[in-house]
């Protein structure tokens, strides 16, 4: 039924699909990669000004090498991968959110990244941090972020009206940005669907690795997040999202892949 939808958007919109950097899947995208870096930047902005940000400065200082860190490894890679216009645009920029509520991060396109301190007992120290934030920035350099929000508006507005809500920036086309990008949810970090899911974790994974973390990490962390759900999560054929067990099965398959890149410092 998805794909009929995709299929269908595709082609009544006449705007065509994009793919996938890297991974070549075909996705849904209405907005170009300008568009939604300035909307990205303009909501990033509105988040941060409404939150207090950490006044913690070891916390702070760890997000950011690590977002630094994963920065250049991503930098890297797309060199490496002869994509790095696919990068045109991004301004990175990492913070730290004090709520201890919120156990989870996300990053909007074109770089823009947040931790909240709810999910810093689960990552426990450095390494699992970079496997939060590895993920979430895999989200944004796919343009996971822009094929959700792609999918809402035509969703909640048709065809016909595509043009004015992006031309306008209106309430709901912000409204759909944000809930496209994760912002916001105590399960943000989960929000994104199965092959989006594992497009992440494996370019995560890549990513963590050559900032120089070590990917078995991973494991642990999802164990951790696993056992925070207390048994929660509905069955994986009703979950937008692979269950848990499925997930640490699938990351355990990529880790040998992850390890190639890896480098300890």
């Amino acid at each position: 039924m998805f794909k009929k939808f995709l299929v269908a958007s595709c082609l009544f919109v006449a705007v065509g699909c994009s793919t996938v950097p890297i991974t070549g899947r075909r996705q849904l995208s209405l907005v170009s990669d300008a568009e939604i870096n300035t909307l990205a930047a303009q909501q990033y902005r509105e988040v941060i000004g409404q939150s207090k940000l950490s006044t913690n400065s070891t916390q702070t200082a760890m997000v950011r090498r690590v977002g630094q860190r994963i920065q250049q490894a991503v930098e890297t890679y797309f060199r490496q991968q002869n994509a790095q216009d696919q990068l045109t645009g991004y301004a990175w920029e990492f913070n730290l959110i004090q709520d201890d509520a919120q156990q989870n991060a996300w990053a909007m396109p074109g770089g823009k990244t947040a931790v909240y301190t709810g999910i810093l007992p689960i990552t426990q120290d450095e390494n699992g941090l970079a496997v939060v934030m590895a993920h979430e920035i895999a989200h944004a350099v796919a343009k996971h972020g822009s094929e959700r929000m792609s999918q809402g508006l035509v969703q909640q507005l048709g065809g016909q009206a595509l043009g004015a809500a992006l031309s306008t920036n209106s309430a709901t086309t912000q409204q759909v940005a944000l809930q496209a990008f994760g912002v916001g949810s105590q399960l943000g970090m989960l929000r994104y669907g199965r092959n989006q899911e594992s497009e992440a974790d494996r370019l995560g994974l890549i990513f963590m690795a050559m900032a120089g973390y070590n990917p078995d990490g991973a494991v642990g962390f999802w164990q951790r997040m696993a056992a925070r759900s207390n048994g929660a999560s509905p069955p994986e054929f009703l979950s937008t999202h692979p269950s848990n067990e499925t997930r640490i099965n699938d990351i355990q398959s990529l880790l040998p892949e992850a390890r190639k890149y890896y480098k300890a410092r």
